[in-house]
């Protein structure tokens, strides 16, 4: 099959993510935001530094989430740090995630930020989650990216979310995913964040769909060789030194995972 004309052919292979600490506004919510905004940036510098070629802002620190559309003072506050991550490492791609699933937010942030991808969680479908049932509103995004001039921002969409559960076999979700709800990239979870992907699953969805499919959460510089199915990876958890999602990034255990992915993947 032929991709889909929405694709990009450049899309970034090695996608490491920034856990924004709780914002101003969110439950823990304790540091000022230039501080927040201070971490976001070191942490792209250290990305940069260590080989990536993107780099993933989401407000992790704000659980518990909204299961659509948060507060204007998210947007703000995510801004500011989208804008700092942006000058901190200019060479890396930018991405966007507004947990759990505003992904109209996070089309704004990429207006404003120059982003070249967002991620939503939850396109299509429904899943049953920790915020209730949240739905996905393909129908809305696609418009609003068009609305917007951002159909070079490419869609990065879950199958099977973690953190959820679902109605629907796995290859059908992928399948409706990509074809019905026009994600430009899918991405294959584990069950929670840092959860490993069965390799199996990924290989039935990379074989399923005409997309570029990502291994995106649970993926350590030993696991790495299981994932050659996938066109990238996006990597949270284990470039903490204390393997916990919403440490900061740290560069040794950035560079070792860079140079485990580069070895992997010889030819990318």
């Amino acid at each position: 099959m032929s991709p889909h004309p929405a694709i990009r052919t450049a899309l970034p292979r090695l996608v490491g993510v920034v856990h924004l600490a709780p914002l101003p506004g969110s439950p823990r919510a304790g540091a000022s935001l230039a501080a927040v905004v201070d971490a976001a940036a070191a942490d792209a510098r250290a990305l940069a530094e260590a080989g990536f070629d993107a780099v993933l802002v989401e407000n992790y620190g704000d659980a518990p989430f909204y299961p659509g559309t948060v507060p204007a003072v998210t947007v703000s506050a995510m801004t500011a740090c989208a804008l700092a991550v942006r000058q901190a490492a200019p060479r890396l791609a930018l991405g966007l995630n507004v947990l759990r699933n505003d992904a109209e937010a996070a089309l704004a942030l990429a207006l404003a930020a120059g982003g070249a991808f967002v991620r939503v969680n939850v396109h299509s479908g429904a899943r049953v989650t920790d915020q209730g049932i949240v739905e996905g509103r393909a129908h809305e995004t696609l418009r609003s990216r068009r609305a917007l001039g951002l159909e070079h921002v490419t869609l990065f969409c879950d199958v099977d979310v973690k953190h959820s559960a679902g109605f629907r076999p796995l290859l059908d979700e992928a399948r409706e995913l990509a074809e019905r709800s026009l994600a430009d990239a899918l991405l294959v979870t584990g069950k929670a964040t840092g959860s490993a992907v069965a390799p199996g699953e990924l290989k039935e969805v990379a074989r399923a769909v005409d997309r570029p499919v990502y291994v995106a959460s649970g993926a350590t510089a030993e696991n790495l060789g299981r994932y050659a199915a996938a066109h990238g990876i996006i990597v949270g958890s284990c470039l903490r030194r204390s393997g916990h999602a919403g440490d900061p990034v740290d560069l040794d255990a950035a560079r070792r995972f860079a140079d485990a992915f580069r070895r992997a993947r010889p030819a990318d």
